[in-house]
């Protein structure tokens, strides 16, 4: 029944009846948008449990922040940014000695002993190259997903990540830089011979 109600409106009649704390348009709102979110929290590095409370968090902020939403970006967007403002803040308050230089020094370190010795076609490529972001620091690992993985844009990972474009660019630019040395230690051979 709330897949047909949404179907008959338009995005501004979604947003409308949002606003006006329509449950069933509320609950489709979750449903529709809990897989990223998720996503969004699991990519921070956050525990189980804390996803579970940091999604809670983004869609109750969400919701209270309807009627800010100016629609200069897509909702998805807009909702991301609330999830990894969230997921940052949970990391700051439970993880107070965290210090991004020491852990970006200790993940690339640590990316350098766990590279994958066999790179093989396929599925099994693909699964090498997103294990090797996962190994990049926090922020270049978020700047690559948003990119390559949800096709977001410069100045929507910028909004995101509420930083500057030129910021964004540098993250991107080094994780890609990264990720040649580590796919390249795996498999044996220079990433760069192909340019």
């Amino acid at each position: 029944m709330v897949d047909g109600m949404w179907e008959q409106h338009g995005e501004d009649n979604r947003l409308r009846l949002l606003c006006s704390g329509d449950h069933e348009a509320f609950t489709w709102f979750v449903d529709k948008y809990k897989e990223t979110v998720f996503l969004c929290c699991r990519r921070l590095g956050l525990r189980e449990d804390e996803v579970e409370d940091v999604a809670s968090e983004t869609f109750m902020a969400a919701y209270k922040g309807l009627s800010r939403y100016s629609g200069r970006s897509e909702l998805s967007t807009w909702l991301w940014s609330i999830a990894y403002r969230k997921g940052i803040d949970c990391l700051r308050r439970n993880r107070r000695e965290w210090q991004l230089e020491d852990e970006q020094e200790n993940e690339i370190a640590a990316g350098r002993e766990d590279g994958p010795t066999v790179v093989t076609e396929g599925k099994e490529t693909e699964q090498v190259v997103w294990g090797a972001v996962e190994r990049l620091p926090r922020l270049w690992k978020v700047a690559v997903i948003l990119h390559y993985r949800e096709e977001k844009g410069i100045a929507d990972i910028a909004k995101i990540m509420d930083t500057r474009e030129n910021t964004v660019k540098t993250y991107l630019f080094r994780g890609r830089q990264k990720l040649r040395e580590m796919l390249s230690e795996a498999v044996g051979e220079d990433c760069n011979a192909g340019k």
